[in-house]
């Protein structure tokens, strides 16, 4: 096993954007800004919304604004509940080898400025998020292109500013060539990947002004200019080519603090939120069949100091993992929305192996206990990391009494005054103990988890990190499987589990709670709501 103690700080871009959207999601749970009393209210078709303030809206460069995105924007693919994939501003993305693909675009799909859209919007947009010296925090996300790196080097300045792979064959069809054979690629330009979403080239005039009034493709657009900390509203576009929004107006109200937008939600005020980690037990006394849990391609772990010679035995690493009583804390913290984690990708994704971390991530502090004492015990304190601030408290204070109790070593839960310090702590391999590490993936695809905690320059080089040859090979391997089952991951999970490099702790699931208003809360295999299918009460 390979340990990082140092992540790389090439593909620095699509590291910023995987460590932030890992705190986006934590904070879209526990945390966005002030009261929506004097919001006002939504009309009889439109929604209230809360989100955490964005900062950035363009999509290759925001890393909070998940749903503005997929509300303002068109993706070329869409996957559904049960995992099917539909074309959506794509008419069809084919290839013979899963190296070189074709995409074709639907006719008739214009941003709201009114211009069509066309593969040279497509390539010109996707060539922008790559070009390093745009520090668009999303562009790791394109790092599989042929030339991405003459655009955006590990070391130097870039040597061209269009990456090679792409080419355009005519206004509806451009090619994309990928570096390795690749068979999840159309799965992986659907909803939430927004580094390839289109812009019009009126976008390229002025960046700033683009992002305080970003044009989309989408079903719905962008209502005056953003302003940090106010609303922000859109309506539905009138010549949208794709199928029609269920409500006229969506608005997205910003919060600094998630438990002020639950009892806001409470209160009427706010017609949907996502609910605080610290009201996820009493939420079904709040909110009855208001309450939504989405299953989603979310997995817990707890990531552990390899460059750290007291966690470098396989035995401790397993030790810690088996004192962790996961199904007692999922039911007292969670109120039972989990799931105790049983291998290294959430379950949701195709082709998850069911129990392969076998007897490691169950229960057992007994045998536990024993595997600590034939790897020669544990010298000093466990001293657990986590973001302050986020509603982790119960969780980690719940694991470190775990470790103490079961294996007989001092353990205490540490919080970080903020995220931001946590981030810079952890990118820098400034901790001594375990720490919080979870992502939640953008599409749902083994390939999506694997790629982003196991392959270096994958997308968050912090999150445990830890990189193996062996797994890389058979990556590249799985990724060039032409079957869609996700059966081909099976082996790379297999040498992730012999080597036991974090502790998986739980299956996520993502929490809602919405007002009377609301009739049914939609979402999709990404664990979000999509807010353009959403029913009101008639």
């Amino acid at each position: 096993m390979r340990p990082q103690r140092s992540p790389r700080a090439a593909h620095r871009l699509g590291t910023a954007a995987a460590a932030v959207a890992v705190a986006s999601l934590l904070l879209t749970a526990c945390g966005a800004g002030g009261s929506a009393d004097d919001a006002g209210e939504a009309g009889a078709e439109g929604i209230r919304v809360a989100v955490t303030d964005p900062g950035q809206l363009i999509p290759g460069r925001q890393t909070v604004a998940f749903d503005f995105n997929m509300a303002v924007w068109s993706p070329l693919t869409f996957i559904q509940n049960d995992g099917t994939m539909d074309y959506v501003a794509a008419e069809s993305i084919e290839s013979d080898d899963q190296r070189t693909w074709t995409v074709t675009l639907r006719d008739g799909f214009t941003f709201h400025d009114g211009t069509p859209v066309t593969a040279q919007d497509y390539v010109d947009a996707w060539n922008h998020v790559a070009y390093g010296p745009n520090a668009f925090e999303n562009a790791g996300l394109l790092v599989g292109i042929e030339g991405y790196e003459d655009l955006n080097p590990a070391g130097g300045e870039p040597t061209a500013t269009e990456m090679s792979g792409l080419t355009v064959n005519d206004d509806l069809s451009f090619t994309v060539a990928l570096t390795v054979p690749d068979g999840q690629f159309p799965v992986q330009l659907s909803q939430a990947q927004t580094a390839f979403y289109p812009m019009p080239q009126s976008a390229y005039d002025d960046m700033d002004a683009y992002n305080r009034h970003p044009i989309g493709n989408g079903p719905f657009q962008m209502e005056g200019d953003y302003v940090e900390a106010e609303p922000i509203t859109v309506t539905a576009y009138e010549d949208f080519t794709g199928d029609e929004p269920t409500v006229d107006e969506i608005e997205f109200v910003p919060y600094t603090d998630t438990a002020t937008a639950y009892n806001d939600v409470l209160a009427g005020n706010i017609d949907v939120a996502s609910v605080p980690a610290n009201r996820l037990a009493q939420a079904p006394d709040d909110f009855g069949d208001r309450l939504y849990r989405f299953e989603a391609p979310g997995i817990a772990f707890l990531g552990l100091p390899l460059w750290d010679e007291r966690y470098q035995d396989i035995r401790v690493r397993q030790a810690i993992s088996m004192a962790i009583d996961r199904e007692t804390i999922n039911g007292v913290i969670y109120g039972g929305g989990n799931l105790p984690a049983t291998a290294w990708t959430p379950a949701i994704e195709p082709g998850t192996p069911e129990g392969i971390c076998g007897a490691y991530c169950e229960y057992d502090p007994e045998a536990a206990t024993a595997l600590l004492d034939e790897a020669g015990g544990f010298d000093g304190t466990i001293d657990i990391l986590y973001p302050g601030g986020s509603g982790l408290d119960e969780l980690y204070t719940a694991i470190a009494n775990n470790l103490r109790q079961n294996l007989g070593v001092e353990a205490v839960a540490t919080p970080s005054s903020d995220w931001a310090e946590f981030l810079e702590r952890r990118t820098e391999a400034d901790v001594s103990g375990p720490f919080f590490s979870r992502w939640g993936a953008l599409y749902p695809s083994q390939q999506a988890t694997l790629r982003v905690f196991f392959l270096e320059g994958g997308g968050c080089a912090n999150c445990i990190p830890w990189y193996s040859d062996d797994v890389a090979a058979a990556m590249q391997a799985a990724d060039a499987d032409p079957s869609t089952d996700g059966s081909a991951y099976v082996a790379v999970q297999e040498l992730i589990q012999a080597e036991f490099p974090a502790v998986p702790l739980f299956f996520e699931t993502y929490s809602y709670v919405t007002s009377d208003r609301v009739a049914d809360l939609v979402n999709s295999p990404v664990g979000n709501p999509t807010y353009k299918d959403i029913v009101l009460v008639d």
